[in-house]
């Protein structure tokens, strides 16, 4: 049987190297034998299908608890396509990120930065009939990694998407533009391709910007093939 979406190796330098020496985790977890092609199964091509009325929309961050969490209030919205332009549609789209402070809210995140009870952190839409998402959230801060000396994360936010089917599956991080920190940032360089780190760089969107309101960014994925955005190396 015909693989209906069959592997297709991306781009040379335009995903993340699995083995990256600055980036000290990739060195512990890396793949060390050849990677294998396996043709894609009806389970892979099909689904998961995630039914929206069992998974309420979660796209407001900048509220919690009836009050309105700490920092900088922003609108995070794009588009989700395939390789060749085409609209993804009623498709999942998660995000989870740190706060103003630059602290998550788990018992795993023991940065000395205070938390937010109005701020939890992670939200989940449906992409609409063209593609469409939007989110608004709170801009999240840096914070301290421990990876080399005086190391800091870039501000930035984690998505996952589903496309399709688990074929299509993306897990990746979007970042600010002028961010001084990403020149710093090993998991960003991890992509050897400058343009290729650039598209995981948001726009700053006057138009989605709301007077008095909230600063936009506009975020657009590309679900494999050609152009696609690339994934996050952990």
């Amino acid at each position: 049987m015909n693989d209906p979406l069959p592997f297709r190796p991306a781009a040379k330098g335009t995903q993340p190297l699995h083995d990256t020496p600055a980036y000290g985790s990739t060195r512990k977890r890396h793949p060390n034998a050849p990677l294998l092609a396996f043709a894609h199964t009806l389970t892979e091509t099909t689904g998961p299908r995630f039914a929206p009325a069992h998974f309420p929309a979660l796209a407001d961050l900048s509220v919690a608890r009836g009050k309105s969490a700490l920092g900088e209030r922003i609108i995070v919205a794009g588009r989700v396509i395939d390789e060749d332009g085409r609209a993804v549609p009623n498709t999942m789209v998660e995000i989870w990120q740190a706060n103003a402070a630059g602290r998550y809210d788990h018992p795993d995140d023991q940065h000395d930065a205070p938390l937010d009870p109005h701020f939890h952190g992670e939200g989940r839409v449906f992409t609409d009939a063209e593609g469409h998402y939007r989110f608004t959230t709170i801009k999240p801060g840096a914070y301290p990694w421990r990876n080399h000396p005086n190391a800091w994360r870039p501000n930035h936010i984690h998505f996952s998407l589903f496309g399709t089917g688990f074929a299509q599956r993306l897990i990746t991080q979007m970042y600010f533009p002028g961010d001084p920190l990403l020149e710093r940032d090993p998991i960003f360089l991890a992509i050897p391709e400058r343009a290729a780190r650039e598209r995981l760089i948001a726009r700053f969107d006057l138009g989605l910007t709301e007077p008095e309101w909230a600063l936009g960014y506009r975020f657009d994925f590309v679900l494999r093939g050609r152009g696609a955005t690339p994934m996050e190396n952990t």
